[in-house]
């Protein structure tokens, strides 16, 4: 028999039934279920019939992450300090920019803040780790001499980098090669006992656009990262310390992208909360008519708040303030207005 997934179909409406069920401790519930397999056709089912550790995975609350309760969505707000990042590159090379820019997305309303060091646009090339620890471990620590306080995710493939990082200040590993890249970053964040995110890509950087398939892109991204979680969890790394990230953009054409997002709630059954990275991607300018990088925002607000209607927890962007306003419209409509 072919193994079965279940994807909550997540509502967030205030005439929530006696019955639902939450997801994952958070603003979603659910009461029915989309039972899918790679041999059969779609099947809807009551979430009163879940198996039991379904059920489980599921509704189970999830544990705060850097400090953060993963109750309410995050804006995890991106710095790059890289000359070739595919639409802030060269930007905040400077370290006083870096810092200044920091500084400007906490107040925008970003409640954790990611650094990275080395650009994983497609077509990008590896980057030293001596050359990365010395973009990103000063301003890390430049910026907890200045008393900011938000939490600090390192964006890296590399364990090194991370642990300079962490030596800096940071609070969080976020590695786009989910430790397949380098095995030693399962050991750095066992070891610091810190959160790490682990995402889907197909290939590397370099050649990862060239020709991405998959069987079923949904269903393999979901395999994969459970992988990645059960080797994770060998190496000392509890899931409750484990985010996963479907990573959109990494290896997908743009209907592959669209079918994730899609079935974005599907991956809540990992017992992870979800991190969901969209920012001014190429998609959103090609569907949404907007070539320029940085005229994307709107479009970016249009999927992350598809996210956050199935309950994703985390989303990583470069325009903190355009996300941080309308969350709070959505919020509002969607849980009472708190002036």
């Amino acid at each position: 028999m072919d193994r079965l997934y279940y994807r909550p179909i997540v509502q967030t409406d205030t005439a929530r039934p006696d019955g639902a069920l939450t997801l994952a401790g958070g603003w979603g519930w659910f009461e029915s279920v989309e039972v899918l397999s790679r041999g059969a056709p779609p099947e809807i089912i009551p979430a009163a019939h879940l198996p039991d550790e379904v059920a489980d995975a599921l509704t189970r609350s999830r544990a705060p992450i850097a400090g953060m309760g993963m109750e309410a969505p995050r804006i995890m707000g991106i710095l790059n300090v890289t000359p070739d990042s595919f639409s802030d590159g060269g930007r905040y090379v400077d370290e006083e920019a870096a810092i200044a820019q920091a500084i400007a997305l906490a107040e925008a309303g970003a409640d954790i803040l990611d650094i990275g060091g080395e650009s994983t646009r497609p077509g990008s090339a590896e980057v030293d780790e001596d050359e990365e620890i010395s973009r990103t471990a000063p301003v890390i620590a430049a910026l907890r001499d200045e008393g900011f306080d938000l939490p600090i995710s390192i964006d890296t493939r590399k364990a090194m980098v991370g642990d300079a990082a962490v030596e800096a200040g940071a609070d969080m590993l976020n590695d786009v090669s989910a430790m397949e890249f380098d095995p030693a970053m399962a050991e750095l964040a066992a070891i610091t006992g810190l959160p790490i995110c682990l995402m889907h890509a197909q290939g590397v950087p370099e050649t990862m656009q060239d020709d991405p398939n998959y069987s079923d892109v949904l269903l393999d991204v979901y395999d994969y990262l459970e992988a990645r979680i059960e080797i994770a969890e060998a190496q000392g790394i509890p899931r409750d310390r484990i985010v996963t990230d479907p990573g959109i953009g990494f290896g997908k054409t743009l209907p592959h992208n669209l079918a994730l997002i899609r079935g974005l709630s599907l991956f809540h059954a990992l017992g992870c909360p979800i991190l969901l990275g969209v920012s001014r991607k190429k998609f959103i300018g090609t569907i949404g008519g907007a070539e320029a990088a940085d005229a994307r925002a709107p479009g970016t607000l249009a999927v992350t708040l598809a996210g956050i209607a199935q309950g994703v927890q985390i989303h990583r962007v470069h325009d903190v303030a355009e996300v941080a306003q309308g969350l709070r419209l959505w919020r509002s409509i969607t849980e009472g207005y708190e002036a």
